[in-house]
Order: C-alpha cells, then structure tokens, then sequence
C-alpha cells in the first residue's frame, strides 16, 4: 500500500523519504510549493495543501500510512498568526482526511517546543506538560494545539503516534533554516560573534528513522522524544573547524548582552531589506531544554542518535556539493519563509 509523506521535500520530510524507499515502500508525497529535493527519486507527487482538504482526499486515495511532517516553522512575531493557522488547521485538515480515508495509521512530527522547558538543571522527556505559558511564542503553541487535534482524532479512533525532534540539522539540507542557516554563517564568517548557550542538536536521519519506527512499533496515542546532543555554539564551531579547516567566531556574547542588541539587530535588518542575526525568541530557546531524556525512544523504538561530529562533517559535506558554501548563496532569505520541517 502506499505511504503518503506530507512536506515531504522539505529536509526531515526528503530524508524520511529517502528511508522509506530504501525499504522499498510505494511513496506519495504532498507537494505544495518546491520538490528539487525530490528529483531523481521514484515517488509519486501530488500538487497539495494542508489547508485545501479537498487536495487532502485527493492524495490520500489508496493511502495505508501518513506522515505528516509538513508546516511553517519560525519563530519571527510578524509570522505567528499564519503559523498557528497553518500547523494548527493543516493538522486538523489531515486528521479529518485520514480519518474519511481510513488510514491505518499517522505519525505526525511535533516538536521539542511542544513541551514546556524543565527550568535550569531539569530535564526534559515526554512527560513534561504542553508549552502553551505566558512565555510561549506562536510556533510553540501551534505544536501544542497541533498536538491537541492529534489527540482528539484518536478519540475518534485515528491510530496515530507522535515524535518530538529537538533541532535538526545534516545533510540534504537544500533549503537551510533557522539551524542550518547558523551553521553556514558561522562558515561564511558572517557569524563573527558567537552567543552564549546552546541546544539539542539531533541528526535529521536519525529522526527520520525514528518516525519510521514509530510507525512500526510506536504505542497509539504516545510521544517520543527523538533528541541527540546538547551542544553549545562554541562547540558547534569547533566540530566546524575540525571537519572544515574554517574557523568559528572567535568572540562569544553572554546572553544578556545579546539581549540588549535586539532592537539594534532588528532595526539594521529592516533598514537594509535582511534578515535578523538573531530574534528574542531565538535567544529564549539557547537556555532551554539542556538536558533530554530520550531513553523512551531508545528502549521502545530502537533509536541511537549518532555522534554530532559525525552529523556536522557530513552535514558540511553535503553543503559543499550543493553549492551552498559560495558566497552570496544563501544571503537574503528571510528565517520566516515557510518551511517543511
């Protein structure tokens, strides 16, 4: 039967791809907008939207199992209503189609920012409660809400099973954002100054071999946790300049002084038609969730993430052969363009 990848050209989706038919599944995938990503990959695209439910029938005709890894990922304010709209009505645009359809069953790809951060020293795991506080922005909501809607599908007797990346970064990255981008411009040189703190960074194939697994072994109606390593950007920069030969910044902000320059930032970005170095929201997440737990996901499906040395030699790898190293390649675009995970 076939399997239907929503976002499927977007990084996660093309890499979930990729692993679905090396095991010889039959793949369709809902393209809304570009699939380069896709070329020269035996799959059957179908033109889509999450918010045009009739497309949604459409591509769902014959379809067994759904991953739904397509929405608009960003953290920039002036994106927030079109964010919850989008991840919010798409997820329940695709929990109806599935279950009209009778789909066996959907793994749907949340997000670490769907759950609300333990606090300094504490950890994070599967248990935590939704991220929808004061403090919350739009993107963390819109997974939480999308969430909601995948729960009240399997009261209704959708079969479905949830994964929560934290962030993902490796190769086929064709469109880099948010992570990425960081990663290139600490390559370009154009991250002269790097900012204290860090995430969870976690390798976009093991991801994706997490959603697979879910869909085989995952517990309906259960979340897991798919994290790597937790890594600052001094130490990204160093795996950088051993993997390169190109130097990170030299300089590191504590975060409070990087706090203090947001308007200054936001300010020279609007003057010269870029994007921001960086958003509050973007600097909130660097303090957040240091320590996952993704013991859930290893015992249960079987995931081991790969050592993050390894992921940013081969992520770097892959943007060498794409091009995107040149200089110039990847300037200009706006951190909140939509995005497929």
């Amino acid at each position: 039967m076939t399997v239907l990848v929503t976002g499927g050209a977007g990084h996660l989706g093309n890499n979930a791809v990729r692993a679905l038919l090396a095991r010889r599944r039959k793949v369709r995938v809902l393209v809304h907008k570009e699939s380069a990503s896709l070329d020269g990959l035996d799959v059957e695209k179908c033109a889509g939207d999450l918010l045009d439910r009739p497309s949604l029938d459409k591509a769902l005709e014959g379809v067994e199992t759904v991953y739904h890894f397509a929405g608009i990922v960003s953290l920039a304010p002036k994106d927030g209503p079109r964010v919850l709209h989008t991840n919010v009505r798409g997820t329940r645009n695709v929990v109806e189609a599935c279950l009209a359809r009778g789909v066996k069953r959907l793994v749907h790809c949340s997000s670490i920012h769907a759950l609300a951060c333990a606090g300094p020293g504490g950890v994070t795991d599967e248990s935590r409660p939704a991220n929808d506080g004061p403090s919350s922005n739009a993107y963390d909501r819109s997974k939480t809400e999308s969430e909601s809607e995948i729960g009240g599908g399997i009261a209704r007797g959708l079969d479905a099973v949830i994964v929560n990346p934290t962030a993902v970064i490796g190769p086929h990255d064709y469109a880099p954002r948010l992570a990425g981008r960081a990663l290139i411009d600490m390559y370009s040189g154009k991250l002269k100054v790097g900012v204290e703190g860090g995430f969870n960074w976690v390798d976009v194939r093991d991801v994706a071999a997490g959603a697979l697994a879910a869909e085989a072994r995952g517990r309906t109606g259960e979340r897991y946790l798919l994290s790597g390593h937790w890594a600052s950007f001094r130490s990204l920069g160093v795996a950088m300049r051993q993997a390169t030969g190109r130097p990170g910044p030299k300089i590191v902000a504590p975060l409070w002084l990087a706090k203090l320059g947001v308007p200054f930032v936001g300010a020279h970005a609007k003057y010269t038609g870029s994007r921001p170095i960086y958003t509050a929201a973007e600097l909130r997440v660097l303090k957040e969730h240091r320590h996952c737990d993704s013991t859930k996901a290893r015992v249960e499906l079987g995931i081991e993430p790969r050592p993050l040395a390894s992921t940013i030699a081969d992520t770097f790898s892959f943007y060498e052969r794409a091009g995107l190293l040149e200089p110039g390649v990847h300037r200009g675009r706006s951190l909140s363009v939509e995005a497929f995970l």
